[in-house]
């Protein structure tokens, strides 16, 4: 995401590669929102691993995350964050997520929102999620073996219509 002008540009741009694991062994999908939050809490100084961890726990009260295939995007707003951030985890073993299809989860990309940009930023989560949907790219995913070669994977994506963020 380009901060001064607002553009959302691609996955490479909100996930940093040190936000990035793969095969990574999570007993719930607690366990694995925790584990996004502690890679998400280190996105913003001073963000506590607890208001991430809270945020994305808040959100999937409301409903679940996952979409079909064995995919989530768990996201959550705060306040004070002037930008999208996001890390990605592939799970050594999928877990069950109480999805719709009824499919456990193996691939997870956590998302921190700004509060307050939740229409602008439910555009770029629509686009993240129309990446995500499709078989070929997550069959790539699903085949990378290093944390490094995923996040390649995740950098590569374009989305076809870049989401526009109000500035301030």
């Amino acid at each position: 995401m380009d901060e001064s002008s607002g553009n959302a540009a691609d996955l490479g741009t909100v996930i940093e590669s040190s936000r990035v694991l793969c095969n990574v062994e999570a007993r719930s999908k607690k366990h694995s929102l925790d584990i996004l939050s502690e890679l998400l809490g280190t996105a913003v100084p001073d963000l506590p691993q607890g208001t991430v961890f809270d945020s994305l726990i808040q959100r999937e009260k409301v409903g679940s995350t996952d979409l079909e295939g064995g995919i989530a995007i768990p996201h959550g707003c705060l306040e004070g964050i002037d930008r999208i951030y996001g890390a990605f985890v592939k799970l050594s073993a999928p877990v069950d997520y109480d999805t719709v299809d009824g499919q456990p989860v193996d691939l997870l990309c956590g998302l921190l929102l700004p509060r307050g940009g939740e229409k602008e930023c439910g555009h770029q989560l629509q686009e993240f999620a129309r990446l995500f949907r499709d078989p070929g790219f997550l069959d790539a995913l699903r085949g990378a073996t290093s944390s490094r070669s995923l996040y390649d994977l995740l950098a590569a994506q374009r989305p076809a219509h870049p989401a526009r963020l109000a500035s301030g």
